[in-house]
């Protein structure tokens, strides 16, 4: 079991970090979603912020294909995917999408039969388990789901399906609802700082201006990068599995949580807008 500090409520967030913030990264599954849905809140406060000025940014564990399709149709500056492996910027005024990976095809594909076969053995350990329904779709992991489609299976499940991947040398992160798992030295935090780097500026420069937000074990290393980390209530039953914990926790949970901390957010601005033309 893992000790750490508990969360703060985002109401004990300092209005002046809030005012500060300029890039929004943020967990999809759970996080944005709720029971497998975008809620209609969570997407119309991406857009409020967007319309602020701010970058949004998704950070997820889902497949490539989905990461193209978010990068052009929702109102995001890029998207990371497969836990780090790739991020997707679209560049709309000259109508071109941006691709990088953090692997190269040879290599990939040289690990792909490898990582099938652990998952196969992974689900043979663990009944009711099943591939992930977007596997088709995924460049540089595989998904095993013990909670979306199948199960669900309780956390303890998804640690063995995990541990079946580790001991044939992948890495693995369990997630709300798959265990991911890949061969690779990325992850979430990897990801978003290769995509700063060529996109924004050095994350480690302007960490005072960024937000994160999750909801999961697999968030971990985007808490302990980012102070200004921020839970969804519904990362509360995983804090003891958590490595790192976020500094903050909205009263509600999945998109209502977002949609909560973004209005936070912009009414921290607008009152700072206020004073400082005061």
């Amino acid at each position: 079991m893992v000790q750490r500090h508990a969360p703060q409520p985002l109401s004990a967030a300092p209005a002046s970090g809030l005012a500060a913030l300029r890039y929004v990264l943020t967990d999809i599954d759970d996080t944005l979603t709720e029971d497998g849905r975008l809620p209609a809140l969570a997407y119309a406060a991406m857009e409020s912020l967007a319309r602020a000025g701010l970058s949004v940014v998704p950070v997820t564990g889902r497949p490539a294909g989905w990461c193209d399709a978010i990068a052009r149709q929702w109102p995001v500056a890029a998207v990371v995917g497969e836990n780090g492996a790739l991020w997707y910027a679209e560049d709309r005024a000259a109508r071109r999408m941006i691709r990088w990976q953090a692997q190269n095809e040879p290599s990939r594909l040289a690990n792909r039969d490898r990582l099938m076969a652990l998952a196969g053995e992974a689900m043979a350990a663990v009944p009711g388990t099943r591939l992930a329904s977007d596997q088709p779709f995924r460049l540089f992991d595989a998904a095993v789901d013990f909670a979306e489609d199948a199960g669900p299976l309780p956390l303890e499940e998804a640690a063995r399906i995990a541990a079946v991947f580790e001991a044939g040398g992948a890495q693995a992160k369990v997630s709300s609802i798959h265990v991911n798992a890949w061969f690779g030295d990325w992850d979430k935090r990897a990801g978003i700082e290769n995509l700063f780097a060529a996109r924004f500026a050095p994350l480690h420069t302007v960490l005072d201006q960024v937000a994160f937000l999750g909801d999961s074990p697999n968030d971990a290393p985007l808490f302990a990068a980012i102070p200004f980390s921020v839970g969804v209530a519904n990362v509360l039953p995983f804090l003891d599995r958590i490595a790192s914990a976020p500094a903050y926790v909205t009263e509600a949970p999945g998109g209502r949580g977002f949609a909560e901390f973004a209005r936070a957010l912009l009414a921290a601005r607008q009152n700072a807008l206020e004073e400082n033309a005061a």
